[in-house]
């Protein structure tokens, strides 16, 4: 089966450049599944019903959140209509779920959204949580378990592919909104440490510039805004998992504006 998952898409111009493109590297690349962040969908800050409708319109299968997930409030009435998740360590007591499951091509997958602990929220310990989850769902006879670990530490995200790369099919770092070039298939293992934003790339992380670069200089915040016009990026990795959910192969997408698509090829550890 073939996987594709997005990273943060952040607002408006992130949400175009999955209406343009979405559905034709979808084709190209024999895509079965696609997976995305909405964290940062609805004008940089949660999501709300009317873009979850429009991002699903698109052809997404299922979407992952993280520390914005309930910036918006009405997606607390979300959860229990639309394929969303939030990270699963929050308490048990928050709205929605942190796991996904489904059946995709005879083969039972699961998705996890998990966040890190370095300028989050206050949640359970991600790496005690997670040992617990993967174990169960082994249990069950799940053996395709793909993680969005949403955390701003690059060493979280390397600490879980060194604890999980022999149990888990893929995992793919969020949050940061800046991809890194260190895709790579370790063990079976699909990871990247931060696949990187959807939407505008000439600003800040995907926000107009104006006021991080005074919160820089001045130590005074503000609110920060999604630019109306911008440059855009669209970045996605696809991968492919064997009937035993063991990556075989992954490639980094991305799309300039208008420009053709780069595809990068993963490290394959020998």
């Amino acid at each position: 089966m073939k996987i594709a998952f997005i990273g943060d898409i952040v607002g408006k111009p992130g949400r175009l450049m999955l209406k343009k493109y979405l559905t034709r590297l979808q084709q190209e690349h024999y895509i079965d599944f696609t997976i995305a962040n909405y964290e940062n969908a609805s004008h940089g800050f949660g999501l709300t019903e009317k873009n979850c409708r429009e991002l699903l319109g698109y052809g997404i299968d299922m979407m992952t959140g993280g520390n914005h997930s309930f910036d918006k409030k009405e997606i607390l009435q979300l959860f229990d209509t639309y394929p969303l998740i939030r990270p699963v360590n929050y308490p048990k007591e928050t709205p929605g779920k942190g796991i996904f499951k489904t059946t995709l091509l005879g083969k039972e997958l699961a998705v996890i959204n998990l966040m890190g602990h370095y300028t989050m929220p206050m949640v359970d310990n991600p790496f005690t949580l997670i040992q617990t989850l993967v174990e169960t769902l082994k249990s069950e006879g799940f053996k395709h378990i793909v993680i969005d670990m949403h955390a701003e530490a690059t060493s979280e995200k390397q600490a879980l592919l060194q604890m999980l790369k022999e149990d888990v099919s893929a995992i793919l770092g969020t949050h940061t909104h800046t991809g890194t070039d260190d895709l790579q298939v370790t063990e079976g293992c699909c990871y990247v440490t931060d696949v990187g934003l959807t939407g505008c790339r000439d600003g800040v992380i995907g926000m107009c510039s104006e006021v991080p670069i005074k919160r820089f200089l001045t130590g005074v915040g503000g609110h920060f805004d999604v630019p109306d016009k911008c440059q855009a990026i669209l970045q996605m990795i696809v991968f492919e998992l064997d009937d035993d959910g063991r990556c075989v192969s992954a490639e980094k997408i991305k799309i300039y504006d208008e420009n053709p698509k780069v595809v990068t090829k993963a490290w394959i550890e020998p």
